[in-house]
């Protein structure tokens, strides 16, 4: 793919309407509707007890940015990921960028599946996370109740936890606090 091509799927991306994400994975621009209520529910209750604990610190050991839907430019215009919540330690990034967008790997990473996105999710999503050194991610799906948890090791990601329906966890990197997984099932 020439460089001019490469940027264009950046615009093309830029152009999508509102009501859709686009991505842009291994070279091909990816759109997707807006999340289902059960899918915004989970993320926006992950969002709600890890950003509070460890984004703010009320009630954690705080020391992170959490954010919801950041987009995040592995390759600036060439390789951009939107995951559904994202956490940098704040050592690593001691303040967030003026640009609407992020140019450092983050540290965690949580897609919450749907039956659209799973796969990509999976297959394309997980391994351009492991190639760019994000070291922890998370698989939440609100339809099956479970909260699959990974750790990168030596380039590749090895489970460290499988939960679920009501299970109560403490999870890397997180696990200074103890998640109620039933809170996250609408």
């Amino acid at each position: 793919m020439q460089e001019a091509d490469r940027y264009g799927l950046y615009d093309q991306l830029l152009e999508l309407p509102e009501t859709l994400t686009g991505e842009i994975l291994n070279g091909q621009l990816h759109a997707q509707p807006r999340p289902a209520p059960k899918h915004l529910h989970t993320t926006s209750r992950l969002d709600r007890t890890i950003g509070r604990r460890y984004g703010d610190g009320d009630g954690g050991p705080g020391g992170w940015w959490i954010l919801v839907e950041p987009e995040i430019h592995f390759v600036r215009g060439m390789e951009v990921v939107v995951p559904d919540l994202a956490g940098w330690k704040r050592v690593r990034m001691a303040s967030l960028p003026a640009t609407a967008y992020f140019e450092v790997a983050p540290d965690w990473v949580c897609e919450v599946l749907s039956p659209s996105t799973a796969s990509k999710d999976r297959a394309i999503k997980m391994p351009l996370y492991a190639r760019y050194g994000v070291s922890y991610a998370w698989l939440v799906d609100p339809e099956a109740h479970t909260l699959e948890a990974f750790e990168l090791q030596r380039g590749a990601w090895i489970e460290s936890g499988r939960f679920a329906a009501r299970d109560r966890c403490a999870v890397s990197p997180f696990d200074a606090i103890t998640l109620n997984l039933a809170d996250l099932w609408a």
